[in-house]
């Protein structure tokens, strides 16, 4: 992304970076609830943030971040890692944009398939069907909770 974007409503995207990392944390935790085990730590995204083709976007409303995707292109794919809006923010539209950029990125970079797993009956499978993914896949128990129950994970694909 070269430059922050204006969008309806003061929503706006913008390039991230380790600096964001206390407001992924805190939208992560708020968007997460802990019994799916979905969640990635600090040091999680901490160490992937420099590694190549690594990229963090984050959504702002009135300069508050609500939103944030983090997403990874080698070669002609690509994956979108991590995606959250915190609760307050959510209906606004900022899901729908970081989709939307995640796959505008990805397709400026040369990628040809992009996917992302979600954990099976999360609510966001609607809105990355509503954008072209479609299931190809299934990870049986992927998702720990912190109870020990597993979850299993869906692999979407786009396929336009």
């Amino acid at each position: 992304m070269n430059a922050a974007r204006a969008r309806p409503a003061e929503l706006r995207l913008r390039a991230g970076g380790a600096d964001d990392l206390d407001d992924v944390m805190r939208i992560m935790t708020d968007a997460f609830p802990p019994c799916f085990g979905e969640a990635w730590t600090r040091s999680q995204c901490a160490g992937i943030l420099p590694l190549a083709g690594v990229s963090l976007t984050m959504a702002d409303h009135d300069q508050h971040a609500i939103g944030f995707a983090l997403a990874r292109t080698i070669m002609d794919e690509s994956e979108l890692l991590l995606i959250a809006v915190e609760v307050a923010g959510q209906g606004q539209g900022a899901g729908r944009l970081l989709v939307e950029d995640f796959i505008a990125q990805a397709r400026a970079q040369g990628a040809s398939r992009l996917h992302l797993e979600v954990r099976d009956g999360n609510s966001a499978v609607s809105l990355y069907q509503s954008a072209g993914f479609v299931p190809a896949g299934r990870r049986r128990a992927y998702y720990k909770a912190a109870d020990g129950r597993r979850h299993d994970a869906v692999t979407l694909v786009l396929v336009r």
